[in-house]
């Protein structure tokens, strides 16, 4: 059959990126435990394309994928590195995002539930590798200036700390969630009896977090971490009293 994807192209224009996005897939994730996690992704592939080639072979995407096992750093290297040779190209992404579930305890009843964290696998291949990780940690906040100024109480509310890193070593998801968690005024939690209820709302309130604290504290417990050698954070709060959002970030490092 004529293959009209290789055909020549006369108009001169190289593309950056040409591939498929929204791609639901299952995967198998390594856990910090030393098991296995079995979640739902959403893919995005693509490859660089000369100025003289047509078209890609969209297809030779949904192959790659197929025949991908195991959601590691090495794997998607290897796997970059074929989707490379099989499509002619100089470069190659695929960006991995997954729910991923970390079962944690109550604070006082110790009752385990499943507890959602939003992941992404970001890599690039080209001359050289680059797998940038990134989670988004749900945690609570309790308003220093609220609490100072009134009489009983303080607003309180949910936020989110994203992290992203890019490390030469491997980081677990695990240990982002701490760093986020710790960073916060409470972590949240799935399951909750009234007695881990009583618990984390005095930590909040004993521990009292602006937006701009969280992401402070969070890059100081990055920077201690001396395998990492790029970091941006951002932490959104979701404002209980005020009619928006608020928000501070961070960035320190470079990607080699």
């Amino acid at each position: 059959m004529k293959d009209v994807q290789s055909e020549k192209d006369f108009r001169n224009v190289s593309l950056k990126k040409v591939g498929i996005n929204g791609l639901k897939w299952p995967i198998v994730v390594k856990e910090k435990s030393g098991g296995v996690q079995n979640t739902i992704s959403q893919m995005a592939l693509s490859v660089d394309l000369p100025a003289d080639i047509r078209g890609t072979h969209m297809s030779r995407f949904v192959e790659l994928v197929n025949d991908l096992k195991e959601i590691t750093p090495k794997e998607i290297e290897k796997a970059l590195d074929n989707l490379k040779e099989k499509l002619g190209a100089k470069t190659a992404h695929l960006k991995i995002d997954f729910d991923y579930f970390i079962k944690k305890p109550s604070p006082v009843t110790g009752i385990v539930s499943p507890y959602d964290v939003k992941c992404s696998f970001d890599a690039e291949k080209g001359e050289d590798f680059i797998f940038i990780m990134e989670v988004f940690v749900p945690v609570s906040t309790l308003c220093p200036c609220s609490k100072e100024i009134s009489e009983f109480g303080a607003h309180n509310q949910r936020a989110v700390v994203n992290i992203s890193i890019y490390s030469k070593k491997l980081i677990w998801i695990e240990d982002l969630v701490k760093v986020a968690e710790e960073s916060a005024s409470s972590p949240v939690f799935s399951l909750l009896k009234r007695k881990d209820e009583k618990f984390v709302t005095e930590r909040a309130y004993l521990n009292p977090r602006f937006v701009e604290d969280v992401v402070r504290e969070t890059a100081i417990r990055l920077d201690d971490m001396k395998e990492i050698l790029w970091y941006r954070v951002h932490v959104e709060s979701m404002e209980s009293i005020h009619n928006h959002n608020a928000f501070a970030c961070t960035e320190k490092g470079e990607i080699v």
